[in-house]
């Protein structure tokens, strides 16, 4: 595959898209391969790196100056309530920076020939595809409503060729910098990779149809026997009747921001974070707090009463490990939090919003005595 990735041909005949054929014995079929993927051309890296440090916009200007209201929709769509961001001596949040210098769907007219140069290139050579990667910041200064933004930008690096799970390309870096009432801000950096797909193998051939049976024709019913048949449902077979191993549920992904939310489990003792500075619960865990910033905390275990805020039931697709259909609950816990959690205990449609539920820790795995995950039980009387 890498071969023709990088353009060589087969025995040298091939082109594009048309079959290749490998030697074989006199007498025995002949296995034919295609390639779905265009060959690319290797590029010279000197080449490349010209275009590093030449302008990719210039003195380019954001449609709108820093203002209240795009700061509250950003607010409101993150869920961020710092004080910091309202009244009259609010600041944009930090992580908007980028967002004043978009263009909407008109886009910029300020983009430099280098970088289309540089485009047209790499799509010249077969790398056509294009995924973002990353971005980093770096903040300068607070943004204040009535800033107004201009913004230079710079192709600050490109890769050497590197092969991905996507495909070979070259990753093309961007340094913005953006400057508020020609004072600088901030660095935004803007990193993608220009790659060509890594070939797939064709499907197969579908297989000749089977000549139709014609079944027999049904013996005459009566006018009484005329009514429909449903057929029973039929459910997939379990693994265990099937004969293989059941499959295991997922793991948790437990690192040192929501370690101790799950040693709490393991000692069946529901935690909820507590900010040091503000006193304000928060779940799920944190490193911050959302409200007024402060790193420091302790924990309210939860008295496990609570109720359905809101919940759905999953039917499709089928996950291994679980039993569609089952309903996955949205809590308010009686100290204020949400999470989500299975509701266990009574039957999936008659789960209703409301519904009075009590925490429970299931073991969900037959070869793991200790993995058990918090659910919610619905309490007696409370169904719908």
């Amino acid at each position: 595959m890498s071969e023709v990735a990088q353009g060589e041909s087969v025995q040298g005949k091939s082109a594009p898209g048309e079959s290749v054929q490998e030697e074989s014995a006199p007498g025995e079929p002949v296995p034919e391969v295609r390639c779905t993927a265009r060959p690319v051309d290797v590029l010279p890296r000197e080449r490349l790196k010209a275009y590093e440090g030449r302008s990719a916009a210039r003195a380019g200007a954001g449609k709108d100056p820093v203002n209240a209201p795009m700061i509250r929709h950003w607010c409101e769509a993150v869920g961020d309530t710092s004080p910091a961001y309202r009244g009259p001596d609010a600041i944009a949040p930090p992580t908007m920076l980028q967002a004043w210098t978009m263009g909407g769907l008109s886009g910029h007219t300020d983009r430099s020939g280098a970088f289309d140069e540089l485009f047209a290139l790499l799509d010249g050579a077969g790398y056509t595809s294009v995924v973002a990667t990353d971005c980093e910041q770096e903040y300068l200064r607070p943004l204040r409503p009535g800033d107004r933004i201009t913004f230079d930008a710079v192709i600050e690096a490109v890769s050497e060729r590197k092969t991905t799970k996507l495909g070979t390309g070259h990753f093309v870096t961007t340094r913005m910098d953006i400057w508020a009432d020609g004072e600088l801000a901030g660095t935004h950096r803007f990193r993608i990779l220009k790659y060509a797909p890594s070939a797939r193998k064709a499907p197969e051939a579908p297989k000749a149809p089977e000549a139709p049976h014609t079944p027999e024709a049904p013996p005459e019913r009566t006018a009484e026997q005329q009514k429909p048949e449903r057929e029973p449902e039929q459910k997939p077979q379990s693994a265990a009747a099937a004969g293989r191993p059941a499959p295991r549920r997922p793991r948790p992904v437990i690192n040192r921001d929501n370690a101790g939310f799950w040693e709490g489990v393991a000692r069946h003792r529901l935690l909820i974070q507590r900010c040091a500075g503000c006193r304000t619960l928060r779940f799920p865990w944190l490193p911050g707090c959302s409200r007024c910033g402060a790193p420091e905390w302790d924990t309210v275990e939860a008295s496990g009463a609570g109720t359905v805020f809101s919940y759905v039931v999953l039917h499709h697709p089928p996950f291994p490990a679980f039993d569609p259909p089952y309903a996955v609950g949205l809590i308010e816990l009686a100290e204020g939090v949400r999470m989500v959690s299975n509701i266990v205990g009574v039957p999936y449609d008659q789960v209703r919003i409301g519904m009075p539920v009590r925490l429970a820790f299931q073991r969900v795995d037959e070869e793991d005595e200790e993995y058990e995950l918090p659910v919610f039980r619905a309490t007696p009387g409370g169904e719908g």
